[in-house]
């Protein structure tokens, strides 16, 4: 029977995370991933850290945090990233007043975040639709990452930095510490981080569905390379991603916003539809996206979901081509009016799950608490 200290279940962002946070403080880890590489929601994302959308206080601060440490990962991995900011841009005197209004919530310490003029919006991004344009909200503490590149890269890194056993193809049957069961053999450990995902129902089914965890599905697109070396710059978006985010939650203002998209975009609404547009280090640009939440999801896109999307984009964001190369969905655990779920079923097992679609902003921050605060 081989032997590690601690054993990490999941290839993803979030058993990354952890992963990274036990061998960085020099504890002998195995990481099991059941596919030869992570194929969930770690890689069906925008790549984008989005420090901005979360409220203040705790999910703010484990935002920047992550952000801290993605940038050591970077250091130590040559990862593609694009520390490049976002722009939220508002057609419409309600969206204003709702950015405006959260700009003064912040109080004294805005994160460089302002209010800027169309002109200066323009300037910096050429990819902005002017006309109508009334204002934008400008934040510098976004990054974009290529999460298919993230997911091969830091496993690398962790097995030729720190010594992590990695253990890919390699399905995890039970967990009864000492002892991991798996389809490659059995494990003695010391300790188990269990980060299965979507997937939450296959080790401890019984726990989750008490928890009261559910899954969102998503739709998204890419297009082809932009020609020429063209460059988005900020991740963009518009009025109705200030229905999405937590952080415009208590802004009074966004109650008649959402009286008026309910009016004039049901199907919006009904789709939970709101719009990001980030670029790749190819320069393809990522399109999304809608939300669908049940305990069972359905497997097949709507096409008139993805022409809604490509309809709202274009009405705040231009581009040299938008021409679909790929189209795809993810599904990721959500715990509603929570943004982690952490359990110990039993003694030395910790289960981090339910992140809501949040995993490349807070799972290094999360990580690096959880482990920070058990030693």
């Amino acid at each position: 029977m081989q032997e590690a200290e601690i054993a990490v279940v999941g290839g993803g962002i979030v058993g990354l995370a952890f992963a990274y946070a036990h061998a960085k403080r020099g504890r002998k880890v195995v990481l099991f991933e059941r596919t030869d590489f992570a194929i969930g929601a770690s890689v069906r994302n925008f790549g984008s850290l989005w420090p901005i959308g979360k409220a203040l206080g705790k999910p703010h601060d484990r935002a920047m945090l992550s952000r801290e440490i993605w940038n050591e990962i970077i250091a130590q991995t040559n990862l593609w990233h694009a520390a490049s900011g976002s722009l939220h841009l508002a057609y419409a005197d309600d969206e204003l007043a709702v950015l405006d209004e959260y700009l003064t919530s912040l109080g004294s310490d805005k994160f460089g975040r302002a209010l800027i003029s169309p002109d200066a919006a323009a300037e910096k991004s050429h990819a902005i639709v002017a006309p109508g344009l009334r204002g934008a909200l400008w934040s510098p503490t976004e990054m974009n990452i290529d999460p298919r590149e993230a997911v091969r890269k830091i496993p690398e890194m962790l097995r030729d930095k720190f010594g992590v056993t990695l253990c890919f193809g390699t399905q995890v049957l039970d967990v009864s510490l000492p002892k991991i069961s798996t389809s490659l053999g059995d494990w003695r450990v010391q300790e188990a981080v269990v980060c299965s995902g979507a997937d939450f129902q296959t080790l401890y089914p019984a726990l989750f569905r008490e928890g009261g965890m559910t899954l969102c599905k998503l739709q998204m697109m890419r297009t082809v390379p932009q020609p020429n070396g063209w460059a988005l710059g900020p991740t963009l978006c518009a009025g109705l991603t200030l229905g999405h985010y937590e952080c415009f939650k208590n802004c009074a203002t966004l109650k008649p916003l959402l009286a008026r998209f309910e009016r004039e975009m049901p199907f919006y609404i009904e789709h939970g539809i709101h719009l990001l547009l980030t670029q790749t280090a190819l320069g393809e640009l990522t399109i999304g996206d809608s939300h669908h939440y049940g305990s069972t999801i359905e497997p097949f896109d709507r096409a008139d979901v993805d022409e809604a999307i490509l309809r709202y984009l274009k009405t705040f964001a231009q581009a040299p081509t938008f021409e679909i190369a790929e189209h795809w969905n993810g599904t990721y655990p959500k715990l509603p009016g929570k943004t982690e779920f952490i359990a110990s079923p039993a003694p030395g097992v910790t289960i981090a799950n339910g992140l809501g679609g949040a995993g490349m902003t807070l799972s290094f921050g999360l990580a690096e608490q959880v482990v920070s605060d058990a030693y």
